[in-house]
């Protein structure tokens, strides 16, 4: 397999190598942005018990929020597919967006113009400053793939995206496949 430079889109799969590490184990995370600065990105995989009308009370559907990363979880972030409808939409890539006019937004839920398929949401995001995500790759902390599903991830399926991509990725990796969260506790 060829190692892939992240660049914006891209997934980051957790090594299994970071068992333990509390906010990232059995991650999947979407890189919104990779430049010279650093890096952001959302997780993917990690629901949250919190419901988006129980946060914004002001949206009447019930709409999955995720943990997006454990930087600012106290700001509320969302990644969509649906730029002509959500204004100041930024470009990560295949499709998907981020970020827009929130106001917007609860509008558009409200009256089922955008639907749970077409936009997540995030409480944080992961961020790393610039050179640290290379160290964590360095240090194998982190496999780099393209975002195959494109626009579709937002629908992607949290509970075994992390499980999927370690079968996909072969070898050594299907061993973690199925292997306890906390190896400890087996």
């Amino acid at each position: 397999m060829v190692a892939l430079k992240p660049k914006k889109g891209h997934l980051l799969i957790a090594e299994p190598s970071i068992i333990g590490d509390v906010s990232f184990n059995r991650s999947v995370v979407l890189l919104a942005e990779h430049n010279d600065e650093g890096s952001i990105g959302f997780i993917l995989n990690k629901p949250l018990s919190f419901r988006l009308n129980e946060l914004v009370p002001e949206i009447k559907k019930s709409i999955k929020v995720y943990n997006g990363g454990p930087v600012e979880q106290d700001n509320l972030y969302f990644i969509h597919k649906v730029p002509h409808l959500i204004t100041n939409s930024i470009e990560i890539s295949n499709g998907v967006y981020w970020g827009g006019d929130f106001e917007t937004i609860i509008d558009l839920i409200n009256d089922n113009t955008i639907k749970a398929g077409d936009i997540r949401f995030f409480l944080g995001y992961s961020g790393w400053e610039l050179l640290q995500l290379d160290k964590e790759l360095q240090s194998s902390s982190w496999v780099v793939l393209e975002n195959i599903y494109k626009s579709n991830i937002i629908k992607k399926s949290a509970s075994s995206f992390w499980k999927e991509k370690m079968l996909e990725l072969g070898g050594d990796y299907l061993l973690w496949s199925n292997a306890p969260e906390n190896p400890g506790l087996n």
